[in-house]
């Protein structure tokens, strides 16, 4: 079975769309985000392979592939504690052996993932940058010369927000601003009578919420205080805790934590709020987040408070879909100020915005972009031969 035969777009000689192998740090399994929603888009004319971290201090390394429901295959290495880049390397060699992959894209949302990469050049090489990832809690080291090298190899870099874009413009002359987009139609069901979730519905309103990955991130000393102050409002956090000790998380009466949920599940969750936050510290950990959360509050109908994020503050906050506030009085003031935002053209005007921030339109704008990319690759490797193929079917 080879890459599915497609027609080409801009003229060029070629019959095949290639297969495309993307690297991440992120778990299929774990909170749905942007490589769910491009990769999601992206297996529609193509293969993908969705390459994950390793994991370690196993006795028999090798791969376990899975299909997901989106159509994306789920690469798991599994290697030794303490192996080498070259170990990893062996094992992605065998899925393009097994796999018959011979002309792919190589999509990368980790520079760490370089190292390892297979010998078979790829026909563009892209680099989705979505986070500021040395700024995060836990880092690898070396992740900053890393990424240099990546910058050095892509021929396409996307930033996944108008702050990350601003920073590293000059690191790269084809370097394009793609900030989170949003699944409207998914979110917009929140606006309608839906079924309370078992978890929440005992929790008394108004309710405001907040859902996302605790940790580093989320300004705990924040959300204690504006608790404390409304003892009579109630704080419902949704998401896994990472990187930090639960024990450090604010505990009050009226801060509910509800742990992960299924994509699917967050309208039903949602339509039970009264607000929706976005109570995040201001550190280096969030200097160039675009958080995607603020695009599907809106979709969802909620009114948006959140601490001054840059991409936040800019466009949303000056377009007043987002009210914005640093100090527990100011955060206080502001969630009460938006219970009666509804009632004017506030939703008539987050929908506008909305309008043109869709993913499977954010899809289609990169998919020009690697469509060019592409075509640039196949003269440039044009010479190479073709890894070999495998016995065993795909």
């Amino acid at each position: 079975m080879q890459p599915s035969e497609r027609s080409p777009s801009l003229g060029t000689p070629r019959a095949i769309v290639e297969d495309l192998v993307c690297f991440s740090h992120l778990r299929w399994d774990f909170v749905y985000q942007r490589p769910h929603h491009l990769m999601s888009r992206a297996v529609r004319d193509r293969r993908v392979y969705y390459v994950e971290e390793p994991l370690e201090d196993v006795a028999h390394p090798g791969l376990e592939t899975r299909p997901d429901i989106s159509g994306v295959t789920i690469v798991l290495p599994h290697v030794r504690r303490g192996s080498a880049p070259e170990d990893m390397r062996t094992l992605v060699e065998l899925l393009f052996a097994a796999q018959q992959i011979q002309r792919y894209v190589a999509w990368y949302y980790t520079p760490m993932a370089l190292a390892s990469a297979p010998t078979a050049s790829p026909v563009a090489t892209v680099y989705d940058c979505m986070n500021e990832l040395s700024a995060f809690a836990g880092a690898p080291p070396g992740v900053s010369d890393a990424e240099r090298r990546l910058l050095q190899r892509a021929d396409l870099v996307l930033a996944g927000g108008h702050s990350l874009y601003e920073a590293k413009r000059s690191l790269h002359l084809n370097m394009h601003e793609f900030p989170s987009s949003v699944d409207v139609d998914h979110f917009a069901a929140a606006r309608f009578s839906r079924p309370n979730p078992s978890d929440q519905a005992a929790i008394p309103r108004p309710r405001i919420g907040f859902f996302g990955v605790l940790d580093e991130r989320l300004d705990r000393e924040l959300l204690a205080a504006i608790a404390e102050r409304r003892p009579d409002w109630h704080f419902v956090m949704i998401g896994p805790v990472t990187k930090i000790d639960p024990a450090v998380l604010p505990i009050a009466a009226n801060v509910h934590y509800l742990g992960p949920k299924r994509y699917a599940a967050l309208p039903d969750y949602i339509a039970g709020w009264d607000v929706a936050m976005l109570p995040f510290a201001r550190n280096e950990a969030t200097r160039y987040i675009s958080p995607t959360k603020t695009l599907e509050y809106l979709a969802a109908g909620r009114p948006v408070v959140s601490t001054s994020i840059c991409d936040v503050v800019t466009p949303y906050g000056e377009m007043g879909l987002a009210r914005i506030a640093d100090t527990p009085e100011g955060f206080v003031d502001a969630i009460a100020s938006t219970f009666h935002d509804r009632e004017g053209d506030w939703l008539a005007r987050a929908d506008s915005a909305l309008a043109e921030m869709s993913w499977d339109q954010t899809w289609s704008r990169i998919s020009e972009l690697l469509r060019a990319a592409t075509i640039d690759g196949y003269v440039k490797t044009s010479a190479q031969s073709p890894l070999p193929a495998a016995a065993n079917e795909r």
